[in-house]
């Protein structure tokens, strides 16, 4: 049930919107697509992604997946974000994925990938930890 009510529920965010967030199925995963605009350039002379819409991007998938595997009726709350930027972005759609690490009673922490050409070539990977009510 909470499957079929992410999709909806990333749209009533308006930051996930302002970024252009969407959400997919994959192979059986769930895949967040950050959809390339030309506000989510930091860099013009590149042109290169600004670093934080990529932070925000991690942040989101790791929130919608907790949020998904967990018996929470809310979304969680971050408590740390750590995202290490290991190249740049282009001027093109970015996807991400999230993965439970550790689920306790009240803290979840999660690790996210990425990428845009290539899943094996991440630009960036995060770890996330969150409070879960």
């Amino acid at each position: 049930m909470k499957n079929e009510a992410l999709a909806p529920l990333v749209q009533t965010i308006p930051y996930f919107r302002f970024l252009g967030v969407e959400l997919e199925v994959r192979e059986g995963r769930r895949v967040a697509v950050m959809k390339f605009a030309p506000h989510l350039i930091g860099n013009p002379t590149i042109p290169a992604l600004h670093g934080g819409t990529l932070g925000a991007l991690l942040e989101s998938v790791a929130l919608l997946e907790c949020f998904a595997t967990t018996e929470s009726t809310t979304l969680p709350k971050t408590v740390t974000l750590t995202v290490d930027y290991l190249r740049s972005g282009k001027a093109q759609d970015v996807f991400a994925t999230a993965k439970v690490v550790k689920a306790g009673r009240r803290i979840t922490t999660l690790h996210c990938t990425a990428w845009q050409d290539d899943e094996r070539t991440p630009i960036a990977m995060a770890t996330v930890v969150l409070k879960v009510s």
